[in-house]
């Protein structure tokens, strides 16, 4: 049986891996980091994000638990990705601006606590997963960075 632990890492790495494929820089956060599990730049480091995944092991569940810090954590370069794991395949994600996730927590009070969460069903104004809604497009590379990707010619 995978742990909620397993499955939340697995969320983090495949939601760096899909920004990284969009090429964006990404890196992965201390573990303690409060709000962001990544921290992701374009090229020229003039746009910063960063990135808490909340991650379900399957995509049949139509929610994501969140913690009570997402009512209040608002900023234009804070994005949540939201990930179903489907085994094998390739993972659905939703991306999702904090001010949306943050106008739409679901708050269940109970005897044993309070749940928030996120609906997958939330409506708001996004084409596809909203990588490019949330992202846009990573800048050019500077040319020193074309340089010295390139190989150097043995002497």
């Amino acid at each position: 049986m995978r742990s909620p632990y397993k499955s939340g890492m697995q969320g983090v790495f495949q939601t760096a891996a899909e920004l990284t494929h969009r090429d964006f820089i990404v890196s992965l956060t201390a573990r303690n980091a409060f709000g962001a599990d990544l921290l992701v730049t374009d090229h020229q480091c003039k746009r910063t994000w960063s990135v808490q995944v909340k991650t379900n092991k399957n995509t049949s569940a139509n929610f994501w638990l969140l913690n009570a810090s997402s009512e209040t954590l608002i900023s234009d370069s804070h994005i949540y990705v939201f990930v179903g794991l489907q085994g094998n395949q390739r993972p659905k994600f939703l991306v999702v601006p904090s001010r949306v996730v943050a106008a739409n927590v679901w708050k269940d009070v109970r005897p044993g606590g309070t749940f928030y969460s996120f609906s997958r069903e939330t409506k708001f104004d996004h084409k596809d997963e909203g990588w490019e809604d949330a992202f846009g497009e990573p800048s050019e590379p500077l040319p020193e960075e074309i340089a010295a990707a390139e190989p150097k010619a043995a002497p």
